[in-house]
């Protein structure tokens, strides 16, 4: 879902894979910091009486799973969940589309202060409920909802204005990913993991496709010269080395001669590197030659600049951005492993970090959008499925028998 960085010089790369390595740290700490909430949530709230708490969403509209249901009856019915929620997702995603296409900013942007709100106000209040029930908390109904308005009139201000503290932007974005992931975690175990194999083509084909959504939606910001409205997570950019300049767009290698020396342009860019050679004719007269990297017009560098400036990657500012709805179901996959055991977290959350790695280098080689879900989710439920039926029992054999090792 975004573009990579190019440094100006190819002689001097370890300073710039530390720059890189840098940023990417800058995406990893807020994600695992997500997934590290959801599954204290999870942890701390799973109980006989939670557990009885019935989410309803578009995820469970088509079936209602029951424990005493056939293997065939989950399997169909989860498929059906999971259907009607990409169909609504893709209608969604269709019909923002079309209001950035007629230039409804406005309305997307109340959309957006809107979903935040319910989320925050209400998503949050009730998980702020179940905690203070867990743990006993005395707290009066009115400094309750005082408090919670608070908070959410907050969220939304960071959200959707300009000059806010970054921090204070990220960190809301970060509490609007664990409330949605934890409350999605209360699904049935059939229909969540559905639900995120589901997601994870989706975000494939919407991004890749050229009818894609999400990949309208960012050649429309292209040709406009426009960021989208949307709920996306923007890590800092690191300043790199004074010795290095760091590009969005690709260096042209092409370059012409001029053999007179007064054709040179009046002003000529910062980066334009000027090479004078003396070359001898027959007659004995030098003369002069100028070499000059062809440069790229204004458009196509705006164009090559603005590629693939939303979901994983780089923006305008050159910062790595990361959609919320990937912190949302890599959350609710480890969430949905804590409802198991500890081991299957640590292995789920090792190949998340992995997939989200090798997204990110297949970003530095293709410079363009890339889905962000697919390679993690993929191997999460791989590494889910070999914990929870190979490497548990390998475990337990081994601590039966006093084996350590």
């Amino acid at each position: 879902m975004d573009q990579t960085l190019i440094p100006s010089s190819s002689s001097l790369s370890s300073p710039i894979l530390e720059t890189l390595g840098e940023e990417i740290l800058r995406i990893l700490y807020p994600v695992s910091f997500c997934m590290l909430l959801v599954v204290l949530l999870v942890s701390a709230l799973s109980s006989p009486v939670t557990s009885s708490i019935s989410f309803s969403s578009i995820a469970s509209l088509a079936y209602s799973e029951s424990s005493s249901d056939s293997f065939w009856s989950k399997l169909s019915g989860a498929f059906l969940n999971s259907l009607l929620f990409v169909v609504s997702i893709t209608l969604l995603t269709f019909l923002l589309v079309l209001l950035f296409y007629f230039r409804c900013t406005p309305c997307l942007k109340s959309y957006m202060a809107f979903s935040s709100f319910i989320v925050l106000f209400f998503l949050g209040g009730e998980t702020s409920l179940l905690l203070l029930s867990r743990f006993a908390l005395p707290l009066d109904a009115f400094s309750f909802l005082l408090l919670l308005l608070n908070f959410s009139v907050i969220g939304i201000l960071s959200i959707s204005l300009a000059k806010v503290p970054i921090l204070l932007t990220q960190g809301y974005l970060v509490v609007i990913g664990v409330f949605v992931a934890y409350w999605f975690t209360l699904l049935p175990e059939w229909t969540t993991w559905s639900l995120l194999i589901s997601m994870a083509l989706y975000d494939l084909a919407a991004v890749l496709l050229p009818v894609g959504p999400l990949r309208l939606l960012v050649e429309m910001a292209i040709s406009r010269d426009e960021e989208i409205p949307a709920l996306v997570y923007e890590a800092r950019p690191v300043d790199p080395p004074p010795c290095f300049r760091r590009r969005l767009w690709r260096e042209r290698r092409d370059s012409f001669s001029i053999s007179d020396v007064s054709h040179r342009p009046v002003n000529p860019p910062q980066e334009t590197r000027v090479e004078i050679r003396v070359q001898e004719s027959g007659e004995g007269s030098a003369r002069p030659e100028l070499e000059t990297p062809l440069m790229l017009s204004q458009n196509a560098r705006r164009q090559e600049a603005m590629e693939g400036v939303e979901g994983i990657g780089l923006g305008i500012s050159g910062a790595i951005k990361l959609g919320l709805g990937d912190f949302i179901f890599y959350s609710v996959l480890v969430g949905r492993a804590a409802l198991y055991d500890f081991m299957t977290v640590y292995a789920c959350y090792l190949a998340i970090v992995a997939g989200l790695g090798l997204t990110l280098l297949l970003l530095s080689f293709y410079r363009k959008a890339l889905p962000a879900l697919p390679v993690s989710i993929a191997l999460g439920v791989l590494f889910y499925l070999l914990t929870r039926e190979l490497l548990e029992a390998f475990v337990l054999q081994c601590s039966i028998n006093l084996l350590m090792f």
